[in-house]
């Protein structure tokens, strides 16, 4: 039987500008009466959660909030929001804010809806139907958690990272305003841009959905790139390409906020269906070695892996580069290929990120540590297109080192 691929989004999406004053008649055309908006402090400074609640509100939807949310939501958050959202008798979830909020919001639904701990769903479909009813209303332009299956959640009793991965998990209503992205401030727009680079470029350079290593009759979490992905990844490059520098430094551009929120969507549709592989599979264990933010570690590693995969991506890199801004015309393929790396690495260097891991402040002696805990990793290492032994793996690590 030759493999089919499948692809997975939220039930609705709406893009625009001031599209947060649409949420409340949306969620009312639900049926849905009351909420719970799941946030964090931070956004309620940042004045944005008065947006949501007066839209709620004025639409005739009770609204109550929990600014319990985390930069890594634990477990234990988890539980808070279940407890409060039974309190309010919350009809519907809203997780408005960076991924980390819509994640909290994501898990919290599984657990009022199937009961249990998160630790439960940690892992590949494992969910066992559809969830509480969950809207998301993204701030941050780059984990494109709005459309996903995943929820990345702490386990801070065993100091790991863990994923519910389920396409029960995609939110019923993604609302996307860029306005909302317009307080971001430069670090984190930096860090979230080049984390929407990464899961295009991922999901562009993935293992096929003909090759991935699974019996073909059974569809997976993730399909491997497709057709479908590698269109919404290539135009996701070229936007964060033209547009993530002039919204860093310049965070009032409007324009530029618009297509890096465009950008994310496209990119978190294109990863959360190919795959995303290796660039994250190094990045957990390095994040928890060194506490960096999920962006700046996928970004800081992005390149060296692109580099490594290039012997079996070069066509592919060379359309990056194409995709960023490079001028590949006429240039032998490998050449064209390697300017895709330079090109992100340059990137890197121009938002801030940290170039080496040193500057994260991981040590020589976690390399072989990190590296075993990689090959470990069946799930996202299936989808690279260039397999990796623990020794290659180190080899990656201290050129990033």
């Amino acid at each position: 039987m030759e493999r089919a691929w499948s692809f997975h989004t939220a039930g609705n999406i709406v893009f625009g500008r001031g599209a947060v004053a649409r949420l409340g008649k949306l969620v009312q055309q639900m049926g849905l009466e009351r909420a719970l908006v799941v946030t964090d402090k931070a956004i309620v400074q940042a004045g944005l959660l008065s947006q949501v609640i007066s839209s709620l509100v004025d639409a005739g939807v009770a609204a109550e909030v929990f600014d319990g949310g985390e930069p890594e939501p634990s477990l234990s958050a988890v539980n808070l929001c279940v407890k409060q959202a039974k309190e309010a008798g919350a009809q519907v979830l809203v997780g408005l804010g960076g991924g980390s909020n819509i994640d909290l919001a994501k898990a919290a639904s599984v657990l009022l809806k199937h009961g249990g701990s998160a630790r439960k769903y940690l892992g590949e479909d494992k969910v066992p139907g559809p969830i509480w009813p969950l809207v998301a209303v993204p701030t941050t332009a780059g984990t494109g958690s709005e459309v996903s299956g995943a929820s990345v959640l702490a386990d801070k009793e065993q100091n790991v990272r863990g994923a519910i991965l389920s396409n029960f998990l995609r939110p019923l209503l993604a609302l996307v305003d860029p306005l909302l992205t317009l307080t971001c401030p430069p670090k984190v727009t930096a860090d979230a841009g080049m984390d929407a680079l990464t899961h295009a470029i991922e999901a562009y350079l993935a293992i096929d959905f003909r090759y991935m290593d699974a019996p073909a009759d059974q569809l997976t979490f993730y399909s491997g790139r497709t057709p479908l992905t590698d269109c919404l990844a290539l135009e996701a490059i070229r936007l964060i390409g033209g547009n993530i520098r002039l919204a860093v430094h310049q965070g009032r551009n409007l324009e530029a906020r618009e297509k890096m929120h465009l950008a994310s969507l496209l990119a978190g549709m294109a990863f959360s269906n190919a795959a995303v592989a290796l660039v994250h599979a190094l990045e957990y264990p390095i994040g928890v070695m060194t506490s960096c933010t999920h962006g700046a570690g996928n970004a800081l590693l992005l390149p060296y892996v692109m580099r490594y995969n290039l012997p079996t991506r070069m066509r592919e890199l060379a359309e990056v580069a194409a995709a960023l801004g490079e001028d590949v015309d006429g240039l032998p393929e490998r050449e064209a290929a390697e300017l895709a790396v330079d090109a992100v690495q340059q990137l890197k260097e121009d938002v801030g990120i940290p170039m080496r891991l040193r500057e994260l402040g991981m040590t020589e002696g976690q390399i072989s540590e990190a590296a075993q805990q990689v090959v470990g990793n069946a799930r996202l290492m299936r989808n690279n297109p260039r397999p990796a032994t623990a020794a290659q793996l180190a080899a990656l690590l201290h050129e990033a080192f």
